[in-house]
């Protein structure tokens, strides 16, 4: 029995064998309808330039001069497009185009044709994402420099601080009105984060709107959904010292002697000093009593002052702030200590910036104490000083270490 079944499958091989030997190796040709395959040239480096709703395509021709356009298919083939093959020179770029898209991520198979029609393998490039508003929506401005915030220069410039951008921040853009009423418009680029602005006027906001990229070489630029606000900030600025002068007016208080000048008061000093570093009156007369003096130029908007004592005795709790912008044919005649010198200087012209009176400071009366004046104050120039009462009592003598005004752009 096993001989038999042995040489039954000897015999099976041996047909098999020979029927094999006997087909033409052209015969797969009946398959094709006598014709071979032909497959031209692949595309290379095919690369994605992603757009708002839209999508850019880019590869190197092939180098096969029988193609004559490359076909690209998305959406399981129910859309195409159809790119004519006008070059096929390796060094050549060849860019598809393609709008209408949703904001999604597709799919896209790149064939080259040639002339008789045949086509070849698919080149395929996956997650190639088109950006739109959701992606806009998604955008925000770019942040403030809370820490540091405006800084604001005596040269009545501001500087405006922004925290560093990410990579594909491409500018922030902003709008203000300038100092000759006009609208202004800035941009800053992502590699700075700070920009000057030199004519800004400080009773308009700053408005600015960030613009992004999704990624590098995308073909569009995306603005923010809205504009922000520069954060409001402090536009005070110390009034030029270097600019002050003694000016002496009919009832001004005398000096103790000549290291206690009235210019003591504008010499930098910082915090309470001692004798001689102070100013220091005479004592030929009774409070209330006033010094003068020259500012240099003329303050639109003077908003604080800060006045400093002597580090143990003789400092004014209660003075007066008085304020002119010119002083021509508007110079009191009366003593500080008169009932009648507040009527005059305010029909000469003369404006009461504020009243200072120092409560619970300190027992002397000495450390730093600043202040904000009045509201919408008149132009000044020239200061008056009317001291009305002294912290431990004495009724003649006043000392003072350091006077610091500041105004509002």
């Amino acid at each position: 029995m096993k001989a038999y079944y042995k040489n039954t499958w000897m015999a099976l091989t041996c047909f098999i064998t020979v029927w094999g030997c006997s087909k033409k190796p052209t015969d797969y040709r009946s398959f094709l309808n006598g014709q071979e395959i032909t497959y031209p040239g692949r595309i290379v480096d095919p690369k994605v330039l992603p757009g708002n709703l839209r999508e850019m395509l880019t590869w190197t021709p092939s180098p096969d001069p029988s193609i004559t356009k490359y076909v690209v298919y998305w959406n399981n083939s129910a859309d195409s497009a159809v790119v004519s093959a006008a070059s096929h020179q390796p060094t050549d770029t060849v860019k598809c185009l393609i709008g209408n898209l949703l904001e999604y991520t597709y799919t896209f198979f790149i064939y080259s044709y040639d002339n008789a029609g045949n086509r070849s393998v698919a080149t395929e490039i996956d997650n190639a994402r088109v950006y739109g508003p959701i992606y806009k929506g998604s955008l925000s401005n770019r942040a403030v420099d809370i820490t540091n915030g405006a800084v604001v220069k005596p040269d009545s410039s501001v500087t405006l601080n922004f925290l560093a951008p990410d990579t594909i921040n491409i500018t922030t853009t902003l709008k203000y009105i300038n100092t000759a009423g006009q609208a202004v418009q800035r941009s800053l680029s992502p590699d700075s984060n700070s920009i000057v602005l030199r004519d800004y006027n400080y009773r308009s906001p700053i408005v600015y709107q960030s613009s992004y990229i999704p990624m590098k070489g995308a073909l569009d630029t995306f603005y923010t959904n809205h504009t922000d606000t520069f954060p409001s900030f402090d536009s005070r600025v110390m009034c030029d010292k270097s600019l002050f002068a003694e000016h002496d007016l009919p009832g001004d208080m005398g000096i103790y002697e000549s290291d206690t000048r009235v210019s003591r008061l504008w010499d930098g000093s910082v915090g309470p000093q001692d004798f001689p570093n102070v100013f220091h009156s005479d004592g030929n007369s009774n409070l209330p009593r006033t010094l003068s003096f020259d500012m240099g130029k003329v303050y639109n908007n003077i908003s604080d002052i800060e006045e400093t004592g002597r580090g143990c005795c003789n400092n004014p709790d209660d003075f007066e702030v008085w304020g002119i912008a010119d002083i021509t044919g508007a110079i009191p005649t009366l003593p500080g200590n008169d009932p009648g010198w507040a009527a005059q200087s305010v029909s000469l012209g003369w404006t009461l910036l504020k009243e200072v009176k120092r409560t619970n400071d300190d027992d002397l009366a000495a450390n730093p104490y600043k202040t904000s004046l009045i509201s919408n104050p008149p132009p000044v120039r020239y200061i008056r000083i009317r001291v009305l009462h002294d912290r431990n009592g004495e009724n003649s003598y006043v000392n003072m270490a350091e006077l610091t005004f500041w105004y509002k752009l």
